[in-house]
């Protein structure tokens, strides 16, 4: 099995270091974070490489690491929120059919 180190290489936390000066949790969440992400990467390397199983890659790394939410979608359910307050049908779907209309 190919060797999937979890520590950054110093050239990579150096260059952490010069975009966040003085500020030692954000490197030390950004290394942890990495070495995170290489190991996800390693199973799903393992799954496809062992079992040809790509699917199940695809899923694992899709649970681990979820996209957050578009702001098409952040902005619906911030919609759905309004629709709750309100009485008025004509205020909501204006907009909700404005926002669907929008690419993701």
């Amino acid at each position: 099995m190919t060797d999937y180190p979890i520590t950054p290489p110093p050239e990579l936390v150096q260059q952490w270091i010069n975009e966040n000066p003085g500020q030692s949790l954000p490197l030390a969440t950004r290394a942890a974070q990495w070495g995170a992400d290489q190991e996800l990467e390693a199973c799903c390397e393992w799954f496809v490489r062992d079992w040809t199983d790509i699917e199940t890659a695809d899923k694992l790394r899709a649970a681990r690491r979820p996209k957050p939410p578009s702001l098409k979608e952040q902005a619906l359910i911030a919609l759905e929120s309004l629709q709750h307050r309100t009485t008025d049908p004509n205020i909501v779907e204006p907009i909700r059919r404005a926002l669907e209309a929008l690419p993701e």
